[in-house]
């Protein structure tokens, strides 16, 4: 095997196909990125870990072909630390050599017989835009659970019916919904799947970046059982996980007697301040009254602090206390002017959502509920 690459897309292909990478491999070949050199003047790079598996493919000039395996995080690290010039790479007996100017790495081989077979792609079943994606991802997944001994929790339920899809997450304390438009391969396509916070993300973030079109295929057969995105030359699959999420959905209240709306930008900045006194578990108090909230933390001989903001008030005067990292982490992924809480009851969830204007209608394409912290008095 031999070719010839430009060192900036050997570096960004090597460091995203690496990325997912076990950092304690049940098996060491699963350290190892697969190198293929296509005769078409394609390679392949590819990595898996029997849940996640990657592949980018980059244009080079390809003077034999072949196949290699060598450890995925050693060459990422080779490849960003090389000069800005050309790379080649070449297969010496049973190690690797890198050169660039002059700069000379050889790297060991690993057995890619013994490497497993990666999952195919599975057929589209529709595309999205990567910059929508990302963003309604990065909103859902901050409700999701980090707690591994809750596997069904650490997953971020997508429904599709048609040309709508539905994001779905929460911990128990708290819970998030966006819906986002895509266009289905076939009209009327309709599937449920689970898929990791942290995967979905990952992918998100990094398929989406660029602005352009994402495909997703979800495979069916004896239920859904992986998932699959592509974008750039970049494919990634991803097992799904198993088993019957929560009926989430009903904890939404279907009225709200009461309901606030406050500059969110002005929320945020007040409660960061006034959550610097709140100890570890401790809350931060809202109490909602006419043309005010007034935020405070703090009690007895420890240090207290309390901040005051206008706000609209529809319905009785309401004081709720919240988990201060949960409250700000809905409003920071709301990205709208204003935030419009809906309350049912002091010690019931809230329902956040936002609104362009003070006196706008809320919008419900995303939804945050967080259950308030009950306090004395």
């Amino acid at each position: 095997m031999k070719f010839r690459v430009d060192r900036d897309v050997l570096a960004d292909a090597v460091t995203w196909t690496a990325r997912t990478l076990p950092t304690r491999p049940p098996a060491p070949v699963l350290a190892g990125v697969r190198i293929e050199a296509d005769p078409t003047g394609v390679i392949s790079l590819s990595s898996f870990d029997y849940e996640v598996s990657a592949r980018s493919e980059i244009p080079a000039e390809v003077a034999e072909p072949g196949v290699v395996l060598v450890s995925g995080r050693l060459l990422a690290d080779i490849a960003r630390a090389l000069p800005h010039k050309p790379v080649e790479v070449a297969l010496d007996g049973t190690k690797v050599v890198v050169t660039c100017g002059a700069s000379r790495f050889t790297l060991l081989t690993m057995p890619v017989e013994d490497y497993p077979t990666l999952p195919q792609m599975p057929e589209l079943s529709g595309t999205v835009s990567g910059d929508a994606l990302t963003h309604a991802v990065a909103q859902v997944s901050v409700a999701a659970s980090r707690d591994e001994t809750l596997p069904l929790l650490t997953g971020v339920r997508m429904e599709i019916e048609g040309e709508r899809i539905t994001l779905l997450s929460t911990d128990r304390y708290r819970l998030a919904l966006r819906e986002l438009t895509w266009t289905p391969a076939t009209p009327g396509f309709s599937a449920v799947a689970l898929v990791k916070a942290k995967t979905l993300t990952d992918v998100a973030k990094s398929l989406g970046a660029g602005g352009g079109l994402v495909n997703i295929g979800l495979s069916t057969g004896a239920g859904l059982d992986l998932i699959g995105f592509e974008a750039g030359g970049r494919h990634t699959t991803s097992q799904l996980v198993d088993g019957d999420y929560p009926a989430v959905r009903r904890l939404f209240p279907d009225a709200t007697p009461i309901h606030a709306v406050v500059p969110t930008q002005a929320l945020i900045d007040a409660a960061r301040r006034v959550s610097l006194v709140a100890e570890r578990n401790t809350p931060i108090r809202l109490a909602f009254a006419e043309g005010q909230v007034v935020l405070d933390a703090g009690q007895g001989d420890d240090a207290q602090a309390s901040e005051a903001l206008e706000a609209v008030l529809v319905g009785e005067d309401i004081t709720v206390a919240f988990n201060p990292q949960f409250l700000l982490d809905g409003l920071s992924a709301l990205g709208t002017d204003f935030v419009r809480l809906s309350f049912t009851h002091p010690n019931k969830p809230v329902e956040f959502t936002g609104q362009e204007s003070l006196d706008g209608e809320d919008s419900s394409a995303y939804r945050y509920l967080l259950v308030p912290i009950r306090f004395a008095g």
